[in-house]
């Protein structure tokens, strides 16, 4: 059965008391999070203010595949992305959190996350991502992932919704439509996924918790 995410707009702050907790008993139970109201309005508004300053030359055409064997591929995605950079000052309250995030995975499930890496993903109307995986075992460093939506008055019919999957299953457990200020957090490796052809600009901060590339996985 497929569960069509419309979160609300009460904020997770109002009805939990720690919200990084409520995220890692979710991950404990599913595997993945799917939450609105984690950050205040201004917080999002401070970051969709800046972001959409950054210079077009800035964002690059998303490629698929690892370091060298990188190649950009339109017909699998189509997105534009361009990396954050930590000392964004604009951008802190995010990596503060992102680093209680860490900090409390780390406590929780013992993964050794020791960093998180994040872009800036802009979805023009007719881009898409096909089906994939953010992670393959064994080969990625990257352990769980982390996508913040930036879209005000995003509306039914817009596209863009995020499918998730079950391992190999055919059809989608989950359609997240990429609204302002939901947030989607998942273990890469367990949960393939994609983006639908959106009808309007999409906006994202998507970013990977990683352990560190000479820890053996298993």
């Amino acid at each position: 059965m497929q569960i069509c995410c419309q979160l609300n707009s009460l904020s997770i702050l109002e009805t939990h008391h720690d919200p990084i907790e409520l995220i890692c008993d979710e991950l404990a139970e599913k595997g993945y999070s799917i939450l609105s109201g984690l950050f205040p309005t201004d917080v999002l508004n401070s970051l969709v203010d800046n972001l959409s300053q950054i210079d077009d030359s800035a964002f690059k055409t998303a490629a698929i595949g690892r370091q060298q064997d990188q190649q950009v591929i339109e017909t699998i995605r189509s997105d534009k992305i361009c990396w954050l950079d930590n000392n964004m000052s604009f951008a802190q309250p995010y990596f503060d959190w992102a680093e209680q995030l860490r900090l409390a995975v780390n406590r929780y499930f013992y993964l050794g996350l020791f960093d998180y890496e994040t872009m800036f993903a802009y979805y023009g109307p007719g881009a898409f991502y096909k089906k994939h995986l953010d992670a393959f075992k064994g080969r990625s460093n990257r352990k769980l992932t982390a996508i913040l939506y930036l879209n005000k008055e995003w509306q039914k019919g817009d596209g863009g919704e995020l499918l998730m999957y079950q391992h190999q299953e055919i059809d989608p457990f989950a359609r997240v439509e990429p609204r302002f200020g939901t947030m989607v957090i998942f273990f890469s490796e367990q949960f393939p996924h994609e983006v639908l052809q959106s009808y309007k600009d999409r906006y994202s901060l998507t970013g990977w918790f990683r352990i560190n590339e000479g820890v053996p996985l298993v």
